[in-house]
């Protein structure tokens, strides 16, 4: 198919293998990017949810142990500023407070 500005157009053939996604290439990449992911929790055809939550869950612990640390530093930091303001210290431990409650709400939902 040729426009009138002389450009040919021609489509590109489907692939042979049926296309999709190959599963296998991800896991490769995922095990050499990250080496503590073991090559034998991977799925090695299309992945479900499950396995998905599974992979993904103890990076997720990590990262909110690491958000749990810096909040219990931040609200620590606002209650040393606000050592005579009563607003600002009840801010400061609400602060702290939220931050336990919820790492420990992570913690038994995951228990």
């Amino acid at each position: 198919m040729c426009t009138s500005d002389g450009y040919c157009l021609t489509p590109t053939p489907a692939p042979e293998s049926g296309g999709g996604i190959d599963f296998t290439k991800i896991k490769e990449a995922l095990v050499t990017a990250v080496p503590s992911i073991k090559s034998e929790f991977l799925p090695d055809s299309s992945p479900n949810v499950s396995g998905i939550i599974s992979i993904i869950l103890p990076y997720l612990f990590v990262i909110a142990g690491l958000l749990l640390l810096f909040y219990l530093i931040y609200g620590g930091f606002h209650m040393m500023i606000a050592a005579n303001d009563e607003k600002g210290l009840a801010e400061a431990k609400g602060k702290i407070t939220n931050a336990l409650v919820g790492f420990l709400l992570l913690f038994v939902s995951y228990w």
